[in-house]
């Protein structure tokens, strides 16, 4: 099996078994709990209280509309990745409301909210950082931002309260507050996920011996430097200051490697939130000297 193809399978099972997560949290937790919700389960409470309509009914055909819209503005490439939660979304809901039945696992709201918002945050998060939708209310936040550069996470929100003050006309106040703790809780719970094991950490060093400190960041962690020209401000002495990104647990060896070869060297620390490039994102390519 090629690598291609592997990956492409493993991909599709991620982007299946996250679609699950949320068809999860929406059986067992929103529904049961009567919660209000953003996005188009939101929408399609908002329907099922209106006309009657079947929540995955209502999901498959809105998905469908939101995916055509979607393929035509943002391309094949989004239409490749979109379809397939698109399709396995609402047959996954509608197969666990079949399969669960009248069967509760708590009635306890803020209990539903918070784990309601949790399996939504995660579902989302697996398939956002393969590059993939989940379809539905995803599609409008990025055709905004590619036609109007409107920011992505501006409109979720915008749409996803006006969701929820739909749903407010059908709920008791208790669920609207609720429903608000449930949006907070998937809206945190995917910023943390998507920067999970992406930080990285940057360090700047200034050292009377750079090219020894250079040459041990190389040998020792195998990352790459790189020496910006700098001059001390008290004595004025021109020196390269080194900097390097760095993987979080290689933090001790870099400082161990950086004060054995000078210990007096000085070290500023940073937090990086994700990095791309060769070593990071994309393979290493060595190349002889």
């Amino acid at each position: 099996m090629s690598k291609g193809y592997s990956s492409l399978v493993r991909n599709m099972l991620i982007v299946v078994f996250g679609n699950l997560v949320y068809a999860t949290g929406v059986v067992f937790f929103i529904l049961p709990g009567g919660l209000i919700t953003g996005g188009t389960t939101g929408i399609a409470l908002v329907v099922n209280q209106l006309t009657g309509l079947q929540i995955s009914l209502f999901v498959g055909i809105f998905n469908v509309i939101m995916f055509s819209a979607g393929a035509l503005i943002l391309g094949k490439e989004f239409a490749l990745t979109t379809l397939l939660s698109t399709i396995s979304y609402p047959l996954l809901l509608g197969t666990l409301q079949k399969a669960v039945g009248d069967f509760v696992l708590t009635d306890d709201k803020l209990i539903c909210a918070l784990f309601g918002g949790m399996c939504i945050g995660c579902a989302l998060a697996m398939i956002i950082r393969l590059g993939a939708s989940t379809g539905g209310m995803d599609i409008p936040p990025l055709v905004l931002n590619k036609l109007f550069r409107v920011p992505v996470s501006v409109s979720l929100y915008v749409f996803d309260f006006a969701i929820l003050i739909g749903q407010m006309a059908f709920s008791d106040k208790e669920s609207s507050l609720y429903g608000i703790i449930l949006v907070l809780v998937y809206t945190l719970a995917l910023d943390k996920l998507l920067a999970a094991g992406e930080s990285r950490t940057k360090l700047e060093i200034v050292s009377s011996k750079p090219d020894e400190i250079r040459k041990a960041i190389i040998a020792g962690v195998d990352r790459g430097v790189t020496l910006l020209h700098g001059k001390t401000g008290y004595l004025g002495i021109e020196t390269d200051v080194i900097y390097t990104v760095i993987a979080p647990r290689e933090l001790y060896k870099v400082e161990k490697l950086v004060h054995d070869t000078d210990p007096d060297a000085f070290i500023v620390l940073s937090k990086v939130t994700s990095v791309k490039g060769k070593g990071f994102s994309t393979d290493k390519e060595y190349i002889n000297k």
